[in-house]
C-alpha cells in the first residue's frame, strides 16, 4: 500500500522486476529443508560401508562353514586357514580381498574372501601345503 503525502509516495515501493519477495511460510520451509538435511547426513553416512567393508572392531574369526573350519586373525595382514591349512588373502587397490582360490572376483571382508574360497573347492579337496602359501591343490586352472 502506498500513500502519497505531498506528492511524495509513502510507504511501500511497487516490486521490481526481478526481485523476489519471500513470506515467512517460505523462509521457514526453506529452513526447515536445509535443518533436514543436515540431520539426514550423519544418519546417510553411517548406513554406508567403510570402504574396504571391514568392521574396524573385527580382528577375527573362527567359525564352520559347510564343514570346514575356518580361522581368521587380523596380524598387520590377514592369516587365514581352513582346516588348518594357510589360505592367501590379497588386499586389492579398492580395499576388497581376493584368495587364491577365487581371484577372479573379490570380496568386501576377509571373511567373505574366505567363505568363497571354501565354497570353490568341491568335497574332499583341501588347501594343499607347499613351498609358499600360494599354492593350492589340484591340477585344473587357467592354462596358456
Amino acid at each position: 500500500m502506498s500513500v502519497s503525502v505531498g506528492g511524495v509516495s509513502v510507504g511501500r515501493e511497487p516490486a521490481r522486476p526481478g526481485s523476489v519477495r519471500r513470506t515467512r511460510r517460505e523462509a521457514l520451509r526453506g529452513a526447515f529443508g536445509a535443518a533436514l538435511a543436515v540431520a539426514l547426513v550423519p544418519v546417510v553416512a553411517a548406513s554406508r560401508p567403510t570402504r574396504s567393508g571391514e568392521d574396524p572392531g573385527d580382528t577375527a574369526f573362527d567359525e564352520t562353514y559347510r564343514g570346514r573350519r575356518i580361522r581368521g586373525v587380523l596380524k598387520g595382514g590377514w592369516e587365514v586357514t581352513v582346516d588348518g591349512r594357510p589360505l592367501h588373502l590379497m588386499r586389492r587397490a579398492d580395499g576388497t580381498w581376493l584368495s587364491m582360490v577365487d581371484h577372479y572376483r573379490s570380496y568386501p571382508t576377509a571373511l567373505e574372501a574366505t567363505r568363497a574360497a571354501v565354497d570353490e573347492l568341491s568335497p574332499g579337496r583341501e588347501l594343499r601345503e607347499a613351498d609358499g602359501p600360494m599354492h593350492m591343490g589340484g591340477d585344473h586352472g587357467v592354462h596358456a
